[in-house]
């Protein structure tokens, strides 16, 4: 039965080996060299002080994780996120990603978020697909902005919005101050009609 869960550390492992498989046979990816299971944990514990980090448990086994992290660290900025999602190619077409993205941005607009961003190396028709399934829609091309495996490469951009612009908005929520709340745990639970699909 798959659990979609907040990531922790000892998801790290799992959560690399998913990671540097992307970073060494892809360009989806620009990162060049795959970061270390610890700098993993990092990053991990850097993002989840704000925001989201989940999983998708299949039998014991992370099957897929997404996160939320800032889209600038400018203070305007705040209420706007970038999404990553990443699933193990065994775990492909089986709704993991549609059921992360499904909880994920129930956790985000419970903090307060209103605007979601995807950058997408291309072509990736599997990721724009996944993301205009989830309602994204496109609003730009970075042209030949990264250069890796001896091509340059275009990024495209996809945006989200999570809930109503405010005209007043408040100051999001950080994610370990819902955490315990019956209102977070309803929110990690949203994705459970599609959870069969994983």
């Amino acid at each position: 039965m798959p659990l979609i869960r907040e990531a922790t550390l000892a998801d790290a492992a799992p959560i690399q080996a998913i990671y540097a498989a992307i970073v060494r046979d892809t360009v989806i990816s620009f990162e060049i060299d795959p970061p270390t299971v610890g700098q993993m944990e990092d990053r991990m514990q850097a993002i989840q002080q704000r925001f989201p980090w989940l999983v998708c448990e299949i039998d014991d086994e992370v099957a897929g994780y997404v996160y939320a992290s800032a889209h600038h660290e400018r203070a305007a900025y705040q209420w706007s996120v970038n999404v990553s999602v990443y699933i193990h190619p065994d775990y492909h077409r089986r709704g993991i990603g549609r059921a992360l993205y499904t909880s994920l941005f129930a956790l985000l607009r419970l903090q307060g978020i209103y605007n979601a961003y995807a950058g997408i190396t291309l072509p990736n028709p599997g990721s724009v697909g996944i993301h205009e399934s989830m309602g994204f829609e496109p609003v730009g091309i970075y042209k030949q902005v990264g250069y890796k495996f001896g091509a340059w490469h275009d990024v495209g951009w996809w945006s989200l919005a999570l809930r109503p612009l405010d005209p007043e908005p408040a100051a999001p929520f950080l994610a370990p101050s819902l955490r315990d709340s019956a209102e977070w745990q309803a929110a990690m639970a949203s994705c459970t009609p599609l959870a069969r699909q994983c």
